[in-house]
């Protein structure tokens, strides 16, 4: 007869090493990227332009490019994906279109960056003569993050109990008052789940920028959002690849610099995720 108790440490087992096995790696290139990057984190390289072919000085453009990139790509999908998912978890009717748009926004989630970025550039660089700039850049990654916001802002709103509609109806809201009211604040910290999940993806992706707004060098902040910009992906990616004999440190201090970036608005993010959570009654 089979020991059931060997059997669940068998499981446990294979259990903590998958754990093992995803959680090891990452540490590893936390801890190479952390010891190699931080000699080269001071206020100079934070706050000056680069130099002498990028070779010297800072990065502070492409600090600057990548946070107007983000912020714009969150004001823009945000508020869409958020109504999109409104409308698909509150007012449309299960039948087999709403199915089919469904899947499609799910799938469309699994797209390598690089379709997005030749999108982007045939529709707003050359179709609507945005040209290489902030706003063509930005349009692109909210649109990327777009299905990633849809997704999880839908089912943030339905696991929201169906009993909390029920109540506010019987009491005399409408519907969209319910939404306001009700269903939104419960829903939260899902929605701010998925801004999570798409702010990392926007801040970490080198394919689309590199069709739309990214410039190799710029020995100046942009004045506008038809400006192009330095960002810290297509950065790190030019000087670990196109310059030669650039310090090992200045790379592993640009990656550094991304890597703590992305962990910052996270950590934003969660933040007020947990003071939304700690509100809910149920």
């Amino acid at each position: 007869m089979r020991n059931p108790y060997r059997t669940q440490r068998i499981a446990f087992f294979f259990l903590l090493l998958a754990t093992l096995l995803i959680v090891v790696p990452v540490g590893l290139i936390v801890v190479i990227i952390v010891q190699k990057g931080l000699p080269a984190i001071n206020w100079q390289f934070l706050s000056d332009i680069p130099r002498h072919g990028m070779r010297a000085g800072g990065i502070f453009p492409a600090i600057v490019g990548t946070i107007y990139l983000v912020t714009g790509a969150i004001i823009f999908a945000l508020p869409i994906g958020l109504l999109a998912a409104i409308y698909l978890s509150e007012y449309s009717k299960d039948n087999f279109l709403t199915r089919l748009i469904k899947l499609a926004i799910v799938n469309l989630a699994g797209v390598p960056s690089v379709v997005f970025g030749l999108f982007g550039l045939a529709l707003f660089v050359v179709f609507f003569k945005f040209g290489a700039s902030i706003l063509s850049g930005s349009l692109t990654l909210g649109i990327m993050i777009l299905p990633v916001i849809i997704t999880t802002s839908r089912e943030a709103l339905e696991s929201v109990p169906y009993s909390f509609r029920e109540v506010s109806l019987s009491l005399g809201a409408s519907k969209w008052q319910t939404i306001r009211h009700i269903v939104l604040p419960n829903a939260i910290p899902g929605i701010l789940t998925g801004t999570i999940l798409g702010l990392g993806r926007a801040a970490g992706e080198t394919a689309p920028i590199l069709f739309t707004v990214a410039a190799f060098y710029l020995p100046r902040l942009p004045a506008s959002v038809f400006d192009q910009a330095m960002a810290l992906p297509y950065h790190l990616y030019v000087i670990s690849t196109q310059v030669p004999n650039v310090d090992e440190k200045i790379r592993y201090g640009t990656a550094l610099v991304l890597l703590m970036l992305v962990l910052m608005m996270n950590l934003i993010a969660i933040v007020i995720r947990y003071k939304f959570r700690k509100m809910k009654k149920w």
